[in-house]
């Protein structure tokens, strides 16, 4: 309001300047001095005041709040004496974010804030991938193939490489039939004559002392099916704890981490316990 009040006394000073001045300066001699430059000035500040008077309200009280209040140039000079002094500069960008130097003090770019990375939400009593069982594709050599077969044994022989990670159905012709296996850990490896004294489906698994000293975690007993260890089907090694049988973990295949036992994917011991019978001869190489 006070802004209004100050706006409306201006404009009319500067009217009364322009049109009720306009009177010729005698001087001692009678003659008029500087008329035609009273009235050039005049007229400057008429029209001046009429485009002031045009503008938008908004307009004028933005200038007005700017430097000295007087919008700059010949009024800003007329009014304060100084056209500079604080008045309206030129549009100017707006300036970049900025940020204190930690011990300079200067003033540096803003750095951009980093992103946040949002991590999923797991759910409630879901188990946890683990990073190192990351599941691996099987190797095609421990894929199940017929091969040529240069040894000694007969037909319906089970001979077990277990440095190459191979088991092999000795077949008709010098050939054979080639299964990856899963052999002994470290400590755990063996070798020898055995046969094939029992088979079952789906066997349950009843870990022996040994191996309950060792792993004391370990179940007594776990029934049969896809949870066992013992996979879909085992063939018993005579009186021994060994066994050839499958396992829940095919990407163990070609590696030596059991206790002993020979371990084969499901459907590999599947498909071997069906073409070899109770009794076959079992040489462990």
């Amino acid at each position: 309001m006070r802004g209004s009040v100050r706006l409306s006394r201006f404009r009319k000073r500067v009217l009364q300047f322009s049109f009720g001045n306009l009177r010729p300066d005698t001087s001692s001699s009678g003659r008029s001095v500087g008329l035609p430059a009273q009235i050039c000035l005049g007229g400057l500040c008429a029209v001046w005041a009429v485009a002031w008077s045009c503008a938008p309200a908004q307009a004028q009280q933005a200038r007005y709040a700017e430097g000295g209040g007087y919008g700059g140039g010949l009024i800003e000079y007329l009014v304060t004496g100084s056209a500079a002094g604080g008045g309206r500069g030129w549009p100017q960008r707006s300036a970049a974010p900025q940020r204190v130097a930690a011990y300079s003090g200067d003033l540096l770019p803003a750095d951009p804030e980093p992103a946040t990375a949002v991590m999923p939400r797991q759910a409630y009593g879901v188990p946890q991938a683990d990073p190192t069982r990351i599941a691996r594709a099987v190797d095609p050599e421990y894929l199940r193939q017929e091969v040529a077969f240069p040894g000694p044994q007969r037909p319906g022989t089970i001979v077990i490489d277990t440095s190459g990670k191979h088991l092999y159905l000795v077949q008709p012709g010098h050939r054979a039939l080639r299964y990856g296996i899963g052999v002994g850990r470290p400590g755990f490896a063996w070798s020898g004559l055995k046969t094939v004294s029992r088979k079952a489906e789906w066997p349950d698994w009843t870990p022996p002392a040994e191996m309950l000293a060792r792993r004391p975690d370990l179940p007594r007993h776990m029934a049969g099916g896809p949870a066992n260890p013992l996979g879909a089907r085992a063939l018993y090694l005579g009186s021994s704890l060994y066994r050839i049988h499958g396992t829940n973990e095919p990407t163990t295949i070609g590696q030596s981490v059991s206790s002993g036992c020979i371990r084969m994917m499901n459907e590999d011991v599947m498909d071997l316990y069906e073409r070899v019978p109770v009794g076959t001869r079992v040489e462990v190489l």
